[in-house]
């Protein structure tokens, strides 16, 4: 039984708070700054409290981008970034996933080394294989492309590590019934272990998602067509010099832009997700 203590209660409550508290004051220092005009930003000391330019601010970004460094949309730059991370997202979860339910079930030979061949990729991330991968992509003429951003990221060693982990917890017997009854390998995937697994897939998303949202060499690599900029390429072709030369207004509504659906995809998954690492019954 824990013993109730008001004090370390308390403690805790506070300790917790102020960690919000650093974590927050960063994003509510961009979220003024995004609401003023650049002189009121470059004044010493920065006003802490919002301005009255938060529509001008992001309506601007969000139909003309800036004046310096990149003239995409951001509206745009965002539509790129869903793409790319859904595709990435969706991608590895479809191929992990396949992959999995092939190494758990299916008995053939060199499974094991297979299995082992794909976990040791995890020693060759995008930026040890970049040159030969963006080759291939330009070879294959998918340079600006939708294609080009998704399709060379959407494999991953983790996430069929992790979906083959939880393959195994699931008890054989659910494999004999579903044979007894007639089922084939492919009902028995799409009838059994998908329900099973939608915390883990959940969780995998999520994961996912953020990876590929935040993607910037690739992105960086594989675009030199304004149009189909990433926001985190465009917030970087934003900042064009010192700091006088910024706009520094328009590049923290950006950035504040930049930051919701990531942190809108966590919010409304954030059941699912906590979930998906936690859960121990199956």
């Amino acid at each position: 039984m824990v013993e109730r203590r008001p004090g370390l209660t308390l403690f805790a409550h506070a300790v917790l708070i102020t960690g919000v508290l650093l974590v927050a004051f960063p994003i509510y220092v961009t979220f003024v700054a995004s609401t003023l005009t650049l002189e009121e930003i470059m004044s010493v000391p920065m006003p802490l409290l919002p301005g009255d330019q938060l529509v001008a601010n992001y309506s601007q970004v969000l139909k003309a981008g800036t004046t310096g460094g990149s003239q995409a949309s951001v509206a745009l730059m965002l539509f790129n970034s869903t793409v790319m991370a859904l595709g990435i997202a969706l991608g590895k979860i479809a191929i992990s996933i396949i992959a999995s339910f092939a190494i758990v079930y299916f008995r053939f030979p060199l499974r094991h080394f297979f299995f082992w061949m794909i976990f040791v990729t995890l020693m060759l991330p995008v930026e040890v294989r970049i040159i030969p991968t963006f080759k291939v992509v330009s070879d294959l003429g998918m340079l600006n492309s939708y294609v080009g951003l998704t399709l060379p990221l959407i494999a991953s060693a983790t996430a069929t590590f992790l979906l083959r982990q939880f393959f195994l917890t699931i008890p054989d017997e659910l494999a004999e019934a579903a044979r007894i009854d007639g089922a084939g390998p492919m009902r028995f995937f799409v009838d059994v272990l998908l329900p099973l697994s939608k915390t883990s897939i959940a969780a995998l998303f999520v994961i996912q998602f953020i990876y590929g949202w935040n993607q910037y060499l690739w992105p960086l690599l594989v675009t030199g067509d304004e149009s189909m900029y990433t926001v985190v390429i465009g917030i970087k072709r934003m900042l064009t010099g010192g700091d006088a030369a910024n706009e520094w207004h328009l590049v923290m509504a950006t950035a504040m832009l930049a930051l919701l659906p990531p942190a809108l995809v966590v919010v409304l998954m954030q059941k699912w997700f906590v979930r998906g690492l936690v859960e121990t019954e199956k």
